[in-house]
């Protein structure tokens, strides 16, 4: 999954001269909410202000999309990988996600930066939404058909770079139509969809496991349908009359480099998201494997455990995510509910060490699954508030730091088969994700400029 996990200027800053008028197509009477502007609060210039649909617009869509990353990575893909030759499987799925690793590394941003500048009738992050998931959804229709390694690679890496193209723009949403006070909400609107979107991906999986052309298409049709009604209910100012610096190669890669030195809170939090994700994704990833090898379910037995397992994190990940996200909005804080996330995911990465059976697996679902909803209600709200342009741009900087996601995401299937192979196994795997996790609640302590 190209987690999450969360969840992408103009020549003029939203809320300084430029009247908000002046960015309304000219055929447009119906005149955008504003917020009077103010140095937190960016929405409602370049982009309507969040109207009643887009809040469950985006608990749905996140669903759908972090269903289908679940879905395919955890189980569709382990069983194609494994059906081909169960002999190398670890080391052939390291091959194909390391590879969609590299070339997804800069998706996020480089889409995201596009969407930024881009100028149309529909605005400027539905076309790439679009674009992104019709590619997606086709690739997906034929993967199930491979029965190489080699070309299932390169299919993953085109339908991994298309997903990523959807999910940025759908994450600069957030800044670009909520203000700072309601972003805690609107980020645990993407946590919540992306906990239940994670189980129901993996027990809709568990289910097709055993026709995964079946499970790819289904995934591929749900996703590009789910975007297109987004798009349909949510639409976007016009983005034709909005006036940009001419395009420069040179500035526009330039961009994308973000010194630590000058924007200390914006490195810590990359740093900090970056452990978190490889400390979840690490053990994730080889789940069915996990259940398999170490616990010693035999796969059919783990491709139906996988889902029970799945619905126990579900159930915790629904209560914490909306608490944590609104007592993040009440309190005006961030900080201490990522804390907290962090040891609740340390004690339930312990428990397949303990009990090394079903049960063991059981107990680290429920206790991560509450951790992560609290991880996730809060660091997408966090994130908004680090952004170097304070919200201009947010398209390009999102996609930055969610290169923090893809990242760790994207390699933890390779760093884990070399910890299962070369470090003691998989409880070598588990005590390497605590690690993970513990530094990244140490990472977030400099961050200064949010509670």
């Amino acid at each position: 999954m190209s987690t999450p996990l969360t969840p992408p200027g103009t020549s003029e800053p939203r809320g300084t001269s430029a009247p908000v008028e002046s960015l309304i197509p000219p055929n447009t009477t119906e005149a955008p909410q504003v917020i009077p502007p103010d140095t937190t609060d960016q929405s409602g210039t370049l982009s309507p202000t969040a109207n009643s649909r887009l809040l469950p617009s985006i608990g749905i869509t996140t669903l759908i999309l972090f269903a289908a990353y679940a879905g395919l990575i955890a189980v569709l893909l382990p069983n194609q990988v494994t059906a081909i030759d169960a002999t190398h499987k670890v080391g052939n799925l390291a091959i194909v996600t390391t590879v969609s690793f590299v070339f997804t590394l800069f998706a996020q941003p480089i889409v995201g930066a596009f969407s930024d500048r881009t100028r149309s009738r529909h605005g400027r992050r539905a076309p790439w939404m679009i674009i992104g998931v019709a590619v997606a959804a086709v690739f997906l229709i034929g993967l199930g058909s491979l029965q190489s390694i080699l070309w299932i690679t390169v299919f993953w890496v085109i339908i991994q770079v298309a997903l990523n193209a959807m999910q940025g723009p759908l994450t600069a949403i957030t800044p670009d139509r909520f203000p700072r006070s309601r972003r805690g909400v609107a980020s645990a609107m993407l946590g919540l969809g992306s906990g239940i979107g994670g189980t129901v991906g993996v027990i809709a999986a568990g289910q097709l496991a055993n026709n995964v052309g079946v499970g790819y298409t289904a995934f591929g049709i749900a996703v590009l349908v789910v975007t297109l009604i987004f798009v349909l209910l949510n639409r976007d100012f016009s983005s034709k009359g909005v006036v940009h610096p001419p395009f420069n190669w040179k500035n526009f890669f330039a961009g994308f480099w973000i010194s630590p030195r000058k924007h200390p809170d914006f490195a810590w939090a990359f740093a900090a998201r970056f452990l978190f994700i490889l400390g979840y994704f690490v053990a994730f990833t080889y789940q069915l494997f996990i259940l398999t090898d170490y616990i010693g379910l035999s796969l059919n037995a783990a491709n139906s455990t996988i889902g029970l397992i799945s619905i126990a994190s579900l159930i915790t990940t629904v209560i914490s995510v909306p608490l944590a996200g609104w007592l993040s909005d009440k309190l005006g804080r961030r900080k201490v509910f990522i804390y907290v996330a962090s040891v609740l995911m340390i004690v339930g990465l312990l428990m397949p060490l303990l009990m090394p059976n079903v049960t063991g697996m059981l107990a680290m679902s429920a206790i991560n699954g509450f951790g992560f909803g609290l991880y996730m209600s809060c660091d997408t709200a966090l994130m908004t508030e680090v952004l170097p342009g304070g919200g201009t741009g947010a398209g390009k900087d999102l996609g930055i730091l969610n290169v923090a996601t893809n990242i760790p995401q994207s390699m933890s299937a390779a760093l884990a088969a070399l910890i299962i192979t070369f470090f003691g196994g998989y409880p070598a795997l588990f005590v390497f994700a605590m690690i993970c996790v513990a530094a990244a609640a140490f990472v977030i302590i400099p961050i200064k400029s949010v509670r």
